[in-house]
């Protein structure tokens, strides 16, 4: 197995009163998908904000390759090579697609590099490409997410931390979002830590899991082996067990995402 990249331990995290991450330690290691699953409110986007320096910790540690970056500041943590995807896609509106993506690459002086990802973007979301000098508050909804994930890039991450990549998408854009998180995991070697409501997609990309419930980890394990845990298949998953005598038979509740 790889090495751990990110470690957190014992994370203490929220927001004035109110605490809503309570003692979470987990690892993210080289080269991996790990995902963390959660119902609303249970603390999955704070922990990532107080990953990436926007919210500091009132307890704990957090380590990037060997760094403590426990309450850095969010500058020196995307210079470090760990960028955030934030839920709601977060674009300058009034910026053109091309402006937008050359602001993820703030920090960077390759200019080549720049360049080749540029294109690299581009060939992984040509639509971005077609539309680089229109205006990014006028591209739609999945098209924002698009380029969200197309400006992490062109930062040059060791890391990003994506945040409900699906939200607000149809079926078949939350489909080529995914493929495209795999293929920048699988040919850029980037690793990812995943935030997603759409538990049955994450578990499919994702190579290990953690379960939050109320601000603590109450599941930790391959996504393999989660997929195959029944409290998973019922809360998550959206299956029920029916038969009887014991039988553990699943199907699909309706109405389920």
């Amino acid at each position: 197995m790889s090495a751990a990249v990110l470690t957190l331990s014992n994370i203490e995290s929220g927001y004035g009163p109110v605490k809503a991450v309570r003692g979470v330690s987990l690892s993210v290691h080289a080269g991996r998908i790990v995902t963390v699953l959660g119902s609303n409110g249970a603390g999955k986007t704070t922990i990532l904000k107080t990953i990436s320096g926007i919210i500091d910790p009132r307890k704990g540690s957090i380590t990037f390759e060997g760094e403590d970056i426990t309450s850095a500041d969010p500058t020196h943590v995307v210079r470090r090579g760990l960028v955030h995807v934030p839920e709601g896609r977060e674009v300058f509106p009034l910026l053109s697609v091309r402006d937008n993506l050359l602001m993820g690459a703030y920090t960077r002086k390759d200019r080549d590099g720049v360049a080749r990802d540029m294109e690299t973007v581009f060939a992984y979301f040509p639509i971005l490409k077609d539309r680089a000098s229109q205006d990014a508050g006028l591209l739609s909804g999945g098209q924002q997410q698009m380029l969200a994930i197309a400006r992490a890039i062109l930062a040059g991450p060791k890391l990003i931390l994506l945040d409900e990549p699906s939200l607000g998408l149809s079926p078949k854009l939350t489909k080529d979002i995914f493929e495209i998180v795999v293929r920048i995991n699988r040919e850029r070697g980037t690793t990812i830590l995943l935030v997603e409501q759409n538990a049955n997609m994450a578990l499919n990309v994702a190579d290990h899991g953690f379960v939050l419930e109320n601000g603590r980890i109450v599941m930790d394990d391959t996504c393999e082996n989660l997929r195959e845990k029944d409290d998973i298949k019922e809360f998550y998953l959206g299956m029920k067990e029916t038969g009887a005598r014991g039988e553990r038979r699943w199907k699909k509740k309706k109405n389920w995402r």
